[in-house]
């Protein structure tokens, strides 16, 4: 019976959402009930091929995405796969009629993580639109489920708020990007001579995008809201947190929010949330 695979594919998503993120975990929590296993989904699929090229280092990365990339068109295709990560990600890409181009976009950034080391400009701007601003598409066609006119609206927005989201990965994750596997992703800044100056500019570039992704937070259906403002708030406490941080400790130590932290960020937000505060 399908439908029981249905249901072991769509735990499997949810458990690799916990194991790698509390924070995304903790954000489609907040989503209306319908909204979460979609989510979960995408975040599964997204994470699966990340961790290809991220961290495992002792097989042939290239094969290893090129046959999930394949995998991942036929399981949409035939509407089935045996890997339960791809076969609830089929089902979200075909209930929602996620569009072939953002998954496309998406495994091209991937598979730039193979072989880019120094981004130029422009290929850190298509790096940032397939790794970040086309997964927050796919959201976004889930919180929309169907409403064309409301999606093309928000478009520009989630695009905004996954560009600031991975900015701040970037900046966070320095060291093991940089020190780790050798890649400088942001462009015209020679880590090496990493320096204040250096990064207020990486700062003022999320600061803009953060600007512009809130404004679309507040246009979001009410389902779909409280959960993206969750995600929104800790990554703004990240983000302060990582401002008041010296460069020289940015390069060397990952900068966290504790749990403790979190919990109070997430009943900061329900009561703004509550009280149509946002």
């Amino acid at each position: 019976m399908k439908a029981l695979f249905d249901k072991v594919s769509i735990r499997c998503s949810r458990i690799t959402t916990t194991a790698y993120s509390t924070s995304f975990s903790l954000g489609i929590f907040c989503l209306s009930k319908e909204l979460r296993d979609p989510i979960y989904s995408v975040y599964g699929f997204v994470r699966f091929a990340d961790e290809i090229v991220d961290t495992f280092h002792d097989y042939d990365k290239a094969t290893l995405l090129a046959r999930f990339k394949e995998d991942t068109y036929r399981a949409i295709r035939e509407k089935i796969s045996l890997n339960p990560i791809l076969n609830s990600f089929q089902a979200t890409v075909n209930h929602f009629q996620i569009e072939d181009a953002l998954i496309d976009q998406f495994l091209k950034s991937m598979e730039m993580d193979l072989c880019e080391k120094n981004y130029t400009p422009e290929n850190f701007k298509e790096y940032i639109l397939g790794s970040a601003e086309v997964v927050g598409l796919m959201c976004l066609r889930v919180f929309c489920n169907g409403n064309e006119e409301q999606y093309n609206k928000l478009k520009p927005f989630a695009m905004s708020l996954g560009s600031a989201f991975q900015k701040i990965n970037f900046l966070r994750d320095l060291n093991a990007d940089f020190i780790g596997m050798g890649r400088s992703y942001f462009p015209e800044i020679d880590l090496s001579h990493f320096n204040e100056d250096c990064k207020r500019k990486i700062e003022e570039s999320i600061a803009a995008d953060f600007h512009h992704g809130f404004q679309g937070i507040k246009q979001l259906p009410r389902p779909a809201r409280f959960g993206v403002y969750v995600a929104y708030v800790y990554y703004l406490a990240l983000f302060k947190k990582i401002r008041n941080t010296p460069s020289e400790r940015i390069l060397k130590n990952r900068i966290r929010i504790r749990n403790r932290h979190k919990a109070r960020l997430l009943a900061y937000s329900y009561v703004k949330h509550q009280l149509n505060m946002l």
